[in-house]
């Protein structure tokens, strides 16, 4: 491990290294890892993944990493066989023909990067150790227990920009450890953010304009591919027409889910070489679409996405030394969403308010938002409580575990909670 990482192209930060090595306490303990690295968008997770990703691996073990998109999937496959070219890793989409499923399956393969697809039923691992799950939060709960299902006793990783609710309610609980990555990469500008109405967009354009000159690229984002006359808002089409009308000597392209795989390819590749000034898209690039040239985020309807939801969006730019502007464009004067972003960058900051505004969710259900009815208790504010308790827990059970202590009640509890099979950290 101390020589892969020697060898990589770039030393990893303070941080990295440290989430590295807690992974490595992981996975060389007798305890199952239930580990989430966070950090910000562009911070270095997935170079951390990649590392667990060959630990594992060398030591005999099938890695499977799920990211929820195509382009996400790929940009990991890419990425893994430029870091690791002595192992045998595997696309997985339902981009993929069965011959090629069939081969990585049979034998040899010992990373496969892929989307939903790793879940279907006819997809079964030989020997599988770790499954790394990014942007976990866009998986829902039974999806990210079925690819656990996979395999028994699997050590699991989840890569987070913005912890969703649940994920905080859940590592206060002591169901999840966490490594934080904080240090933000060298060189990238801060975004600034602003929140608009549409009778402003004039402003807007003036400064597309002025970035387009500069030969930088720009993003529009829609909450909607077709018209939604119940929920309201701007689709693809007639963002489309708009900007089309406004940037008539511009080079503009769309993209959104129900586009042919090729089309989509073709949209993206052509954005990423300069070819397209404006790509004007759902929020199928909220991950995995690394373009440094571009410089604008213009955001329709912001009011009707999700915080951390805007905040991945907003990720998209600001990946260069150049000045990045993002924009939310809203009709509804009170978005307390939109203001909060407006002011604050931090992925960790964010990530509380979402949990502040949202609720951690239902601990022992499916449900990934809401307010539990605690009498006393304050998720948020008591953490340090929550923490204190976690770490007394941990100590007694050990105590418990070595007949350091004779506590009939607590031993009654305890040997339920085996029983039950529940994990125990």
């Amino acid at each position: 491990m101390e020589e892969f990482i020697n060898n990589l192209p770039y030393k990893l930060s303070n941080d990295q290294f440290s989430a590295y090595k807690q992974i490595l306490s992981d996975l060389s303990s007798e305890n199952i890892m239930n580990r989430l690295i966070q950090g910000d968008v562009g911070s270095g997770k997935t170079i951390v993944a990649i590392i667990a990703a060959y630990a594992v691996i060398t030591a005999g073990y099938q890695v499977a990493f799920m990211a929820p998109t195509e382009a996400l999937a790929n940009q990991h496959y890419l990425t893994a066989l430029k870091l690791l070219p002595d192992i045998n890793v595997a696309l997985i989409t339902s981009q993929t023909k069965k011959r090629e499923k069939d081969k990585a399956f049979a034998g040899g393969t010992n990373l496969f990067i892929g989307t939903h697809a790793l879940l279907q039923d006819s997809v079964s691992f030989n020997n599988l150790g770790l499954v790394i799950i990014d942007e976990q939060h866009r998986f829902g709960v039974m999806q990210r227990a079925e690819l656990l299902s996979k395999g028994k006793n699997l050590d699991a990783m989840y890569l987070t920009a913005t912890p969703i609710p649940r994920t905080l309610g859940l590592a206060e609980f002591g169901d999840l450890d966490i490594s934080s990555i904080h240090e933000k990469p060298k060189g990238n500008k801060n975004i600034e953010t602003y929140v608009y109405d549409f009778y402003e967009m004039k402003n807007i354009y003036k400064k597309m304009h002025e970035e387009i000159q500069k030969g930088h690229q720009a993003y529009v984002i829609v909450p909607f591919i077709e018209e939604s006359v119940i929920a309201g808002g701007i689709d693809i089409s007639q963002a489309e027409e708009i900007f089309k009308k406004e940037f008539p000597d511009n080079n503009i392209k769309i993209l959104h889910g129900k586009l042919k795989a090729l089309d989509k390819k073709e949209a993206l590749e052509s954005f990423k070489n300069k070819e397209t000034d404006i790509l004007i898209s759902t929020t199928v690039i909220e991950v995995g679409i690394d373009v440094e040239n571009a410089t604008i985020m213009v955001i329709l309807n912001a009011n009707r996405f999700g915080l951390s939801q805007l905040h991945q969006l907003r990720g998209r730019i600001g990946r260069n030394n150049f000045e990045n502007y993002c924009y939310l464009i809203s009709s509804q004067s009170d978005c307390e969403r939109l203001e909060i972003l407006s002011r604050c960058l931090d992925g960790f900051e964010l990530a509380n308010e979402d949990f502040r505004l949202r609720g951690p969710g239902d601990f022992l259900g499916e449900e990934q938002s809401g307010f539990l009815n605690m009498e006393f208790a304050n998720i948020l504010l008591d953490a340090k409580i929550w923490e204190c308790a976690k770490q007394d827990a941990k100590e007694y059970f050990k105590k418990y575990q070595n007949n350091l202590v004779n506590n009939k009640k607590v031993s009654k509890i305890i040997t339920k909670v085996v029983e039950e099979n529940t994990i125990i950290h």
